[in-house]
């Protein structure tokens, strides 16, 4: 996942830039972009996994001139992309997951187009959606050309002569939200860009909504559709706490979640309510609330020199910031029976390794795991929120117990299955913890408040959306049905 900001001003732009898209740096931490038009278009790409965004640009900010501008920070893509088109020339920042990147791209070198932008030996996704943008007959006709095209999904910023285009993508994944500032407009894939900016959001996108920004405000391009299936991890885990979704706020969300893993809990005693900082903490919080358990920290983020190590690429770099970054308190730890909130276990080696073994050899008594969402069983097809199969804890522990990779896991998705039982059973002893015990999907589902049927919660049971499969795939309503609990991704 990727977040993207873009701003129009009738006066200079780049610092409302600059900060705007720093307030995205917890979704990437590969790459970041901006781009400025002034009196021409100029573009800069840093790479930001060793220093912070705002460090990198700042420089860039001071030197750039123009009134619009988009922003970027990118979990794997270098961007933005400049592409001089017939349809004028134009900037692009993207944020999604685009399944059929191979099969686009032999398409369009077929008809003698190029590519000059590789990631990882690949091409780069967001120049690919430049291309297919491209196109169309006009900006709005090539997105829409584009979102017809791609399986997955794509939000996009597109900086033009005519102002910028913001595109959300046409399920509704990722988010895209208007903030006004007088006569100043932003738009963003987090709203926690705008209290410190001052602006106050004006509009939230709809699935497959393209809205144009210029200095005289917003003009629908295109209306956008009913069908909407937002990924509820960003509530979970990637979103900012003070970041709203749908009007819905994370932080709020994410206590909720504690609450109702405390409500289960009425069997074990503990001393003490933590959280796996700091996406954990919120959980953790709700947690205490509900059992009325002190909420303290036996572990702490050396917050200053380390990041997120679940949007980083390479899982050795990923060890080496989880084991860097918790420093454990002992006085904190000794002797207690220990409640720790988690958002997630997707892999589980390094609450394994870098935050369950910290806690043992700190001294703790027992230690109670309480993820925030259910057991992730499927990689994400749309936001990279999960990465390929193999790597899931649920996955490894299914494995384990059937002696076989198996295609069919619809029946370890019951939490009230005895195969379910046993799957939370192998992994609790594989973290070597006291207990385990996840979060229901009707639990997650009502912390959030949203209709069940506007969520995405593929990661979990490997349900999508009968308009993402029959439109995208071809297939009938009751081939969704049949597919729903498999990986139809794989």
């Amino acid at each position: 996942m990727s977040g993207v900001f873009g701003a129009v001003s009738r006066d200079n732009c780049p610092d409302l830039l600059l900060y705007g898209t720093d307030y995205h740096s917890h979704l990437g931490t590969q790459y970041g972009g901006i781009a400025i038009l002034g009196d021409d278009f100029s573009r800069q790409i840093h790479s930001i996994s060793q220093s912070q965004f705002k460090s990198r640009f700042y420089e860039d900010s001071r030197r750039m001139k123009g009134t619009r501008g988009i922003g970027v920070i990118s979990a794997f893509d270098e961007q933005p992309i400049y592409l001089n088109s017939h349809l004028g020339p134009f900037c692009l920042v993207t944020t999604g997951l685009i399944e059929n990147v191979e099969s686009l791209t032999s398409q369009l070198l077929a008809k003698g187009i190029s590519f000059s932008e590789v990631s990882g030996k690949q091409v780069n996704t967001t120049e690919l959606i430049a291309k297919l943008i491209s196109q169309g007959t006009s900006i709005v006709d090539g997105i829409e050309k584009m979102f017809s095209a791609i399986e997955g999904s794509c939000s996009a910023l597109l900086l033009h002569r005519n102002g910028i285009y913001a595109a959300r993508d046409r399920f509704g994944y990722t988010p895209l939200v208007i903030g006004r500032k007088g006569d100043d407009w932003a738009v963003a894939s987090e709203t926690c860009a705008f209290p410190n900016l001052g602006f106050k959001t004006a509009k939230e996108l709809k699935p497959g909504e393209i809205i144009l920004i210029t200095e005289e405000g917003m003009a629908d391009q295109r209306s956008g559709g009913l069908s909407e299936q937002i990924c509820t991890f960003l509530w979970i885990y990637t979103g900012f706490p003070a970041s709203s979704y749908e009007g819905i706020n994370v932080e709020v969300v994410r206590e909720k979640c504690g609450r109702f893993l405390s409500r289960k809990d009425a069997d074990i005693e503990i001393d003490v309510v933590s959280g796996v900082p700091d996406s954990g903490t919120a959980h953790a919080i709700g947690y205490a609330a509900e059992s009325g358990k002190p909420y303290r920290r036996p572990l702490v983020k050396y917050a200053p020199g380390y990041g997120r190590s679940y949007t980083l690429p390479y899982q050795d770099i990923r060890d080496l910031i989880a084991t860097m970054k918790l420093i454990p308190i002992k006085e904190i730890i000794r002797g207690n029976r220990i409640v720790v909130c988690e958002d997630s276990i997707v892999r589980g080696t390094q609450l394994k390794n870098f935050t369950i073994k910290k806690l043992w050899e700190a001294g703790a008594e027992e230690i109670h795991v309480r993820p925030a969402c259910p057991p992730l069983m499927f990689p994400c097809r749309f936001c990279l929120s999960t990465r390929s199969i193999h790597e899931l804890a649920a996955r490894r522990a299914i494995c384990a117990l059937e002696g076989k990779d198996i295609d069919d896991v619809s029946a370890y998705l019951d939490s009230n299955s005895e195969k379910y039982r046993k799957m939370v059973e192998w992994i609790a002893r594989d973290l070597e913890v006291t207990t385990l015990r996840y979060q229901t999907v009707d639990d997650m589902v009502d912390a959030v408040g949203l209709p069940r049927e506007k969520l995405c919660l593929y990661c979990w049971n490997g349900s999508c959306p009968v308009q993402t499969l029959s439109s995208v795939h071809g297939v009938s309503s009751d081939q969704e049905k049949e597919t729903a609990g498999a990986d139809v991704s794989r």
